[in-house]
């Protein structure tokens, strides 16, 4: 009965600290990627924006978000940097899935009430 009590205190404290190691990794990863950002990669914001660097600083990054669109940033707000291949897979229209409808379907579509 007397092991119990450091039992139960080892078995809550082993989980916390583990969890404590994989968030100290996962921080550390995520602050060398904004640290690696260079100037043409295409990445994704914690708002979910999409983007292109432009233009670099020591605290902000300047995003193209559209043609002649460049907005700024703090570097803390880049979530990911963007694979090349995953750029191409979505601004690629999949053909597969383009239905196209006749004229009557679309007159009947457009005239629902």
């Amino acid at each position: 009965m007397d092991f119990l009590f450091p039992l139960l205190i080892l078995a809550l404290l082993v989980p916390m600290f583990f969890g404590i190691r994989k968030q100290k990794r996962e921080a550390e990863k995520v602050s060398s990627m904004q640290e690696g950002l260079k100037v043409g990669d295409q990445v994704v914001t914690t708002s979910g924006l999409y983007g292109t660097v432009v233009d670099l600083d020591d605290t902000t990054v300047d995003l193209e978000i559209a043609e002649d669109v460049v907005t700024t940033w703090l570097r803390q707000a880049i979530r990911e940097v963007r694979a090349d291949e995953q750029a191409v897979e979505e601004t690629t229209p999949a053909t597969d899935a383009t239905v196209e409808e006749s004229a009557e379907q679309t007159e009947t579509r457009l005239t629902k009430d």
